[in-house]
Parts: structure tokens; sequence; C-alpha cells
């Protein structure tokens, strides 16, 4: 086994802990924790798989953006007083027997087309390497010799920064 494999393992076996965690807490404040590391978690497969533009923005977005709005959301929301936040649905038992159907058809899968899997490692090992998927995206939008998306990603921000400032003046009207 080699250190990405080892590596892998790991982020795999904590994301999916994580992933219980965040369904399982009784705490949702915990819950809104146990998402911080699942998403940590998924953006260090990204990186083992090359995609490192992907990783950061799902810690920037993700891991800090989305999180830090719930938990915003779950503190003003949060009744006071209450132990027990996050309550146990009624149907676990129907939602067990859908994630066993799902399991064994996942692992039915995995075994049917093992040999297929080795047939395309060998192909994927005769590939040369690309360069960074980060300095490709940025070459992409920014390059004055191919054709650059500079100017559809100044729309988008300025569509963004619009937004903002609509929210703003909407939510100064109402105090």
């Amino acid at each position: 086994m080699d250190f990405a494999t080892l590596v892998f393992w790991i982020f795999a076996v904590i994301l999916v802990g994580s992933a219980l965690m965040v369904v399982g807490m009784r705490n949702i404040v915990h819950s809104a924790l146990a998402l911080v590391v699942l998403f940590a978690m998924a953006s260090g497969i990204f990186v083992l798989l090359n995609a490192q533009f992907i990783a950061i923005v799902q810690i920037l977005i993700y891991a800090g953006a989305v999180t830090i709005l719930i938990l915003f959301a779950l503190m003003l929301t949060r009744i006071q007083g209450q132990p027990r936040t996050n309550p146990t649905n009624k149907l676990w038992f129907i939602a067990l027997i859908i994630c066993l159907v799902l399991c064994v058809s996942i692992i039915y899968a995995v075994i049917g087309s093992q040999h297929l899997i080795g047939a395309q490692q060998t192909a994927a090992n005769q590939v040369p390497t690309q360069p960074n998927n980060v300095v490709s995206i940025g070459q992409l939008l920014y390059s004055p010799t191919t054709y650059s998306y500079v100017l559809p990603f100044e729309i988008a921000s300025l569509v963004l920064l619009v937004a903002i400032v609509g929210a703003i003046i909407i939510g100064r009207e109402e105090e």
C-alpha cells in the first residue's frame, strides 16, 4: 500500500465517521461542527485526486461560508434550555433498510466491475501528466493569447455585488 492510498483511507474513514456524527449527534451545533470536518476531509480527497482548485473552493465555500451561515442560523433560532436540539426521527428503520440496499448495490457494482478498473489503470499510466489544474484555470480565465473568460467573470462579480447591495438595502428598510 503506497502513501497516497493510506492517506485516502484515513481521510475516508474520518469522512464517513464525521458524516455519521452529522446525522447522529443530539446537539445540532455539534452536528454543524462535524460538518466542518466532513468538508475538510472531502477537500483532502480532492487534493489526492489532483484537483487543487476544487479542494480550495471546498474549504473556502463549504467549510467556511456555508458552515458559518448554518452556525449563525442555529445560534439565532436556537431554543434555550433544550438539551436535545436534534431529535431522533421516527422513521429510522426505513432509513436503515434504504442504506443497506444502497450499500449492497455499491458493493455489487464494485465487485462486478473490478476487471474494468484494472484495464483502465494500465491505460491511465500511459497518459502524460497535465500541469496543475489551478494554473490551467488561471490561464483560461486571464490569458491574453486565447479566448479569455475575464468579461463573464467580471459580469458575475458585478451581479453578486448588486445582490449584496440589494440585500443590505432591504435589510436596512426593515429596521
